[in-house]
């Protein structure tokens, strides 16, 4: 197993900062990709992060992750969170941790935000806490709480 934790982020995710400020805060995906950097290092992790408007190219990525010996994979799936089974299969079929992150909560919002295909797989999920949704997330790794 290496110390390389795959972050893997879905649609709209590229739009952070400018896309509805207001529930996803102001914080770009390339300034969490920073954060996640500079604090995977003080962890002795490294990070490989990646975003996609592609379903099939996050199902990809996961098995990647699996076949390159990943300690981990912190995966926000956006909208894809509430309808792929595609990724419930793909992450009950790798054995590497799966961590769901959501910066916002999505308990709270609209109710077909409710079911998340993508818990009922993970073996962890962290939402509600902006851009620290990823920190913690990635400090969970390190602790071995997943």
């Amino acid at each position: 197993m290496s110390n390389t934790v795959y972050v893997l982020n879905g649609p709209n995710l590229n739009l952070l900062g400018l896309r509805e400020p207001e529930i996803y805060g102001s914080t770009t995906l390339d300034e969490i990709a920073g954060m996640l950097e500079d604090r995977a290092a003080e962890l002795g992790l490294e990070i490989e992060m990646r975003q996609t408007n592609h379903e099939g190219m996050l199902v990809d990525w996961l098995h990647e992750a699996q076949a390159e010996g990943a300690r981990a994979v912190l995966l926000n799936a956006g909208a894809y969170t509430h309808t792929s089974i595609a990724l419930l299969d793909a992450i009950r079929a790798i054995s590497t941790p799966v961590i769901e992150v959501h910066l916002s909560d999505p308990k709270t919002r609209e109710s077909f935000r409710h079911t998340s295909y993508v818990g009922m797989a993970a073996a962890k999920t962290v939402e509600g806490h902006g851009a620290d949704s990823y920190r913690m997330a990635l400090e969970s790794v390190a602790s071995d709480e997943v």
